[in-house]
């Protein structure tokens, strides 16, 4: 008996460890979408005379994206659960894109040496959050929130930083900044775990697409803020 129950509970554990693979996964594939569709697109804007002088000439047009893409992600984080899976894929495709073409200011600022470097850093820090996130113990809710305070505060001095224009300020919100999206990469991982081992068997395919899609969207603010934080500290200016 005690067997047949050792068996069983063994069969369970393996099922659940699919979904939770199964379902990480996919989170990734669709981060490293969003990713690779950012980069394409921020290199293809940067070295198109017409898109260079639209995006970069224009500043109406330029911050109108930017309030666009935090629109799309106040929306797509709000009404995940309300929409269909195709629109939230959707919607996510769409903001990798649009955050290619306010991206490719990077290309005319930086060395693309140093933009490479800085890349391959950030990918191998964000990979070292992400297994610790996946693997520790250790329950990372009181670190999450400690680093949501620190973002807020990063956005708050940032603000200010636009008035004031301080090299120094800028540089030390750089550094917090990494410290505190290195903090949310690991907390984010560990919360997708859960929200994986947590998932019914029986879930629908597209509440589990819209799930990693959300979960991707997280992942993906994570890198791409770290990126930048590193940049501006690592980066060598054109």
């Amino acid at each position: 008996m005690a067997d047949t129950f050792s068996v069983q509970r063994n069969a369970a554990d393996a099922q659940t460890q699919i979904r939770v693979n199964s379902f990480i996964q996919s989170v990734y594939n669709w981060m490293g979408i969003g990713l690779g569709l950012t980069g394409v697109i921020a290199y293809f804007t940067a070295h198109s005379p017409v898109m260079r002088s639209l995006i970069h000439g224009n500043p109406m047009l330029f911050f109108g994206l930017i309030i666009v893409e935090l629109g799309l992600v106040f929306y797509l984080s709000a009404r995940v659960a309300k929409i269909q899976a195709s629109t939230a894929t959707g919607l996510f495709v769409l903001y990798a894109a649009l955050n290619g073409l306010t991206l490719s200011f990077i290309f005319l600022v930086y060395t693309g040496s140093s933009i490479a470097s800085t890349f391959f850093v950030c990918a191998a820090t964000f990979l070292a959050c992400s297994v610790y996130g996946m693997t520790t113990k250790r329950d990372l809710t009181s670190l999450g929130g400690f680093m949501f305070m620190g973002l807020i505060g990063i956005i708050i001095a940032s603000v200010v930083n636009m008035f004031i224009g301080s090299s120094a300020m800028a540089m030390i919100i750089s550094y917090i900044g990494v410290f505190v999206f290195i903090g949310l990469t690991a907390y984010d991982t560990q919360k997708l775990k859960h929200m994986a081992m947590t998932q019914p068997a029986d879930l629908e395919a597209g509440v589990i697409r819209k799930g990693a899609i959300i979960g991707a969207l997280s992942l993906y603010l994570d890198f791409i803020n770290m990126f930048l934080m590193l940049l501006h500290i690592l980066g060598n200016r054109e």
